[in-house]
């Protein structure tokens, strides 16, 4: 296996604010607490320890929610020991998605094991990797289809609410068609097995999800955390009470983004003045303040403001955190020292220092997670045929076929140097005219970009000519880059791991597992040699 790191600067697919935090430019440096440093690693251990979480209620809901679970005893051993004062954590969070989604869902589940390890190395304590399950996340459509083999699999649950608590068995049809496309290989009939064992012995899709990271991760002690328990909720009862009474969220994270707009960064989350859901089955709604009365949307609840406090000191479960409170809920009840996340998270992650400050949790650090983009054996032959390096792939198509046929015309199709050559002409013939006569020099300027016209569509007519004179060539080379950024988008972000899984076994993760490393700051392109 051969790795090369891209710059995250040359990968065009990212935005502006994922290149600037990978690198540490100085404007963004008030937005955060921690440079994601393995050397600062310390200095966050000695800060988190000041604040108290509580463990004991945090391990025994894990525990609670592994005892479905089989094998996986590192993980099983992570949660007894999160108990304990010294122990620390490095978490990742994803709603659950179906059949776990594209690549970089898992890439975060092993980003979060190997930062956790390299924590664990640096600080001398023992620091458990932790995977939040955001089951109570309702919005189906992120999260309920997956590609495969250039079809999609749906799942239509024809139910509503959290998806984690949705029922496990209304995947069969998914599973039913995913079988007919598997095949018969060892990979193939271990991965159905697996398959199965997740989602239908468990009765929840959150329950499921977990089962299936468990079985990929547990043995290098990933805990699966699904946070939406009433016993964890109450200690974020107080910030939601403040949260329904002040809007404190609202005002901090706004002032937050306006500053963050003022020096060109985009707004991610725009924070509502109660971002709070109300969990009932079936349904998971805003909560909105309608004068002194609070009403849950699309439905016939309205509540006083005591009957509404009432009920979250006795169901704190059946309030639910949007995106703008979610990171603040986690660190209030995990032993947390950096969240593992990609670039689009880590820059809502950046709007809500001030909420943290302001509720005195500590922030942690933020640790971009790996992007990888994988070079199979085929793409790796293919490649060569063309004579492209791997990075180039993240060129445009256009671009790729340009410089393919550019590279191999018989005779050259890039007319720049004769462009060049008569802008030279035409301005020595300029200058003469001009000191002839003045009102001469525009005709003569007039007639220089006429003929550089004409030189740069002739430049495009060998071009045309020259790419049909490699139409098979260029069509393979489509299709490479085609197979490399499905639909244009980033491998990690379009392919889904079973195709891996069906060539490579578990020896794919294995691989992942040993060749990536925390805190290297590119792309990381894998290719299989």
């Amino acid at each position: 296996m051969h790795k090369i790191l891209v710059p995250f600067s040359e990968v065009p697919h990212l935005s502006r604010t994922d290149v600037a935090y990978a690198e540490q430019v100085p404007e963004l440096r008030p937005f955060y607490r921690w440079a994601p440093t393995p050397e600062q690693l310390p200095g966050v251990l000695a800060a988190r320890a000041q604040t108290p979480v509580p463990r004991e209620v945090l391990s025994a809901v894990l525990l609670d929610q592994y005892a479905r679970l089989r094998g996986g005893e590192p993980a099983l051993a992570n949660i007894d020991a999160l108990r304990q004062e010294g122990v620390f954590c490095v978490t990742t969070a994803h709603q659950p998605t179906l059949l776990l989604g594209p690549l970089y869902f898992l890439y975060k589940a092993i980003s979060t094991v190997k930062v956790a390890e390299e924590a664990e190395r640096r600080t001398g304590h023992r620091v458990v990797p932790v995977f939040v399950l955001g089951s109570e996340d309702h919005d189906l459509e992120e999260l309920n289809h997956v590609r495969l083999f250039g079809r999609e699999l749906r799942w239509e649950p024809k139910v509503g609410g959290a998806v984690g608590a949705m029922p496990a068995h209304t995947l069969r049809p998914v599973l039913e068609e995913l079988r007919t496309v598997l095949g018969n290989s060892n990979h193939a009939q271990e991965l159905w097995e697996i398959l199965c064992e997740a989602y239908e012995k468990q009765p929840t899709f959150v329950e499921a999800t977990r089962a299936l990271l468990h079985h990929l991760l547990g043995h290098r002690g990933l805990v699966v955390a699904d946070l939406s328990d009433a016993r964890l909720k109450r200690f974020f009862a107080p910030v939601m009470r403040d949260e329904l009474l002040h809007h404190t969220a609202h005002q901090l994270v706004g002032q937050t983004i306006e500053r963050l707009k003022a020096i060109g960064y985009k707004e991610q989350a725009p924070p509502r003045p109660i971002n709070l859901f109300y969990l009932q089955p079936g349904s998971r709604e805003r909560i909105v303040q309608e004068g002194d009365e609070y009403r849950v949307l699309n439905t016939p609840l309205i509540f006083s403001r005591e009957a509404l406090l009432d009920l979250l000191e006795t169901h704190p479960e059946r309030f639910s955190p949007n995106v703008i409170l979610r990171p603040l809920y986690q660190e209030m009840v995990l032993p947390n020292l950096a969240y593992v996340g990609g670039g689009g998270e880590l820059a809502y992650w950046l709007e809500r220092l001030p909420l943290f400050e302001h509720y005195r949790v500590p922030y942690p650090m933020l640790v971009r997670r790996h992007s990888v983009l994988w070079f199979d054996k085929d793409a790796i032959k293919r490649s060569l045929k063309f004579g492209f390096p791997p990075q180039r792939y993240f060129d445009d198509p256009d671009t790729l076929v340009r410089d393919f046929v550019a590279s191999h015309a018989d005779a050259g199709v890039d007319l720049s140097a004769e462009i060049a050559d008569l802008q030279h002409i035409y301005e020595r013939i300029a200058l003469r005219a001009k000191a002839i006569d003045p009102t001469l020099e525009s005709a003569v300027r007039a007639d220089a970009v006429r003929a550089q016209g004409q030189l740069q569509q002739w430049q495009s007519r060998l071009l045309r000519a020259e790419k049909q004179r490699h139409d098979v060539a260029i069509t393979q080379l489509r299709a490479l880059r085609e197979r490399l950024f499905p639909g244009g988008q980033l491998q990690e972000r379009a392919d889904n791991f079973i195709p891996y899984y069906l060539k490579y076994g578990k020896q794919f993760i294995e691989t992942l597992l040993a060749h990536l490393t925390p805190f290297e700051a590119g792309f990381v392109l894998l290719e299989d040699c």
